[in-house]
């Protein structure tokens, strides 16, 4: 997990390298497992995004400045810089996690973050038959040959374990954040306190978790442990003193070392059918995976939405149209030869946006570096036909090739300068967030028309320039 910039948009989704940010300046952080917080210290000196829960923890285990820290409520609806809003859920992962729901001139944006899909969150008000431009989606298990059963099932098979060792002591190794639900159910199932370490009492007491944990060793006979220490050499020590057992709850695949070590199947992740079952209740328009290297959009094609964006209201000014016609009638026959020599020759010059922070020092304001390109569909939109940019750099480049020069030429279109002087206001920025293969459905001669008219403009703008 490397983080999320957003293009078309000011927003960056775990994402902490703000030299390769491009134009984002408006972070956020999902939760603090540390794939999602990767570059993030205390030398972090921008407004910072997230939950309640997740600022308590942010200062604390990561020193970040508390100054930078903007902790935004859930549920509710919240305006950044007055052009982005966005929304905080429960995404159902770790205590503090949430999805972010983006709107703005760009459309509406889902980034789950990390997730896990329960049923209850088709009564979020704020999703309910919301459109979907872009869902960027947690696919750690998106794969059909790899179930996992609900987090119920998991306790109980681990609640069964336990009764079938009822001379053992209980191990139960997790990481630092997440699962904390799964000790307090089994807490509460066999009346027994959970021994802790220090540190993680104090934090379990910063998350508000119910009073079933302590740091006494005597007062119960189940413990939690960091799961580095669930190992043949640990067990064999704890199994000198006392019958001890282990449980490993994890989603991923384990190898075995002591018969004393006992994995169950329990994932803070949505598994493959619960992912089906999102997507098709939410329709997006597209879905962009989060963890890189996957196909997994073929799984949900049937499910996307089919209705086209709706195209924005695009205003000519009378000059603007008359070159148009005039370009148009000189160039008609040949309107694939310059979108292959504006891919060849223009510069992509990124987005680049104003610093959030008016009262921001000088020394501190974002620079206007280009976003970096992801190997993971990350154009405005994509269209249910499926984008094949999602498998890595090489082999998009080899394909970009045999792609229609128009999907190719829409990346530079939609990043070639534009001068203010030409068009009417709004008008370049609608232009930059419209698919082309949106505007080719409504009409292919204004299509051609728009596409050779914007080039042509950013090729007089960058002679004036």
């Amino acid at each position: 997990m490397s983080g999320t910039v957003i293009p078309g948009t000011p927003i960056a989704v775990d994402f902490w390298s703000v030299r390769r940010a491009g134009g984002a300046r408006l972070f956020f952080l999902s939760h603090l497992h540390s794939d999602h917080t990767v570059g993030l210290s205390s030398t972090w000196s921008r407004p910072l995004y997230c939950s309640p829960l997740t600022a308590r923890l942010l200062h604390r285990r990561l020193q970040v400045p508390t100054r930078w820290i903007r902790p935004l409520e859930v549920g509710q609806s919240h305006v950044l810089d007055h052009e982005v809003t966005v929304t905080l859920l429960d995404s159902n992962h770790c205590p503090g996690s949430v999805m972010f729901l983006f709107e703005g001139a760009f459309g509406t944006i889902l980034h789950t973050g990390d997730f896990r899909y329960t049923s209850t969150m088709r009564s979020e008000p704020a999703l309910r038959g919301r459109h979907i431009d872009r869902l960027y989606l947690d696919n750690t298990h998106c794969h059909p040959h790899r179930p996992l059963p609900s987090r119920q099932h998991a306790m109980r098979q681990a609640a069964h374990i336990i009764r079938t060792h009822p001379q053992h002591q209980v191990v139960i190794g997790v990481y630092s954040l997440g699962k904390e639900t799964l000790l307090v159910d089994l807490a509460l199932e066999f009346s027994t306190w959970v021994v802790v370490s220090p540190w993680r009492l104090e934090q379990m007491r910063l998350l508000e978790m119910p009073d079933v944990f302590t740091t006494e060793e005597e007062a119960g006979w189940i413990r939690a442990v960091d799961v580095t220490e669930i190992r043949l050499d640990t067990l064999i020590s704890w199994n000198m003193l006392h019958p001890t057992i282990a449980i490993l709850p994890t989603g991923r695949p384990v190898k075995v070392t002591h018969p004393n070590i006992h994995p169950i199947l329990y994932s803070d992740h949505s598994s493959f059918s619960e992912l089906c079952e999102f997507v098709k209740w939410l329709k997006p328009c597209s879905v962009i995976p989060i963890v890189r290297g996957s196909m997994c959009q073929a799984y949900f094609q049937e499910y996307l939405s089919s209705a086209p964006q709706a195209l924005p209201d695009l205003k000519i000014p009378k000059p603007v149209q008359e070159s148009v016609q005039q370009q148009s009638k000189r160039k008609r026959q040949q309107p694939m030869c310059l979108l292959r020599r504006a891919v060849r020759h223009s510069v992509p010059q990124g987005v680049v946006y104003e610093s959030p922070e008016k009262c921001t020092e000088k020394s501190e304001e974002f620079t206007g570096a280009n976003a970096p390109q992801q190997n993971c569909c990350e154009s405005a939109f994509c269209s249910k036909e499926g984008c094949t940019s999602h498998m890595g750099k090489e082999k998009e480049n080899e394909e970009m090739s045999a792609q229609p020069a128009v999907a190719r030429a829409a990346s530079t279109v939609s990043q070639a300068p534009v001068s203010d002087e030409h068009f009417s206001p709004g008008f370049a920025e609608q232009y930059l967030l419209t698919p082309l293969n949106v505007l080719k459905q409504n009409s292919t001669q204004n299509f051609y028309k728009r596409v050779e008219d914007f080039l042509r403009r950013g090729e007089v703008s960058k002679k004036i320039a």
